[in-house]
């Protein structure tokens, strides 16, 4: 029983990062988009958020993505009047994305994935020897 706990915990773990890149590579994606109309706000960068509950049918403790919370920085903006998006003074908002920023943030997720999936890698590794071991 206690492999499968901890492979539910891992595939918590798997399911949550996954959320995460998911919205870290939206950001990317939308790093350089404008408003759609002259003065609209552009897109605003999102923050995974994690919770943690207990799962009753493993009687463990996993994790699972949150809410999706807004980052409330300003926005950068840029001189462009040629812009559709430039208010009356030429200036366009940008989002509030710094490339650098989601690129750790990605990176610290795929480490965070990789852990997991060498947890549930070993822990079938574990289940593979215990059944040699007994066919023996």
């Amino acid at each position: 029983m206690d492999f499968l706990r901890s492979i539910g915990i891992a595939a918590s773990g798997l399911r949550a990062q996954s959320g995460r890149m998911r919205i870290i590579a939206e950001n990317v994606a939308n790093a350089d988009s404008t408003g759609e109309k002259p003065g609209a706000d552009p897109y605003r960068r999102k923050i995974p958020t994690f919770s943690q509950h207990v799962d009753r049918e493993l009687g463990a403790s996993v994790v699972s993505l949150g809410r999706v919370a807004r980052d409330p920085s300003a926005f950068r903006t840029r001189h462009d009047p040629g812009n559709p998006a430039a208010d009356a003074s030429g200036q366009v908002k940008l989002p509030n994305v710094n490339t650098l920023v989601e690129t750790m943030d990605m990176r610290e997720a795929q480490r965070s994935y990789e852990a997991n999936l060498n947890i549930v890698t070993a822990t079938r590794r574990m289940i593979s020897r215990t059944l040699e071991i007994l066919r023996a």
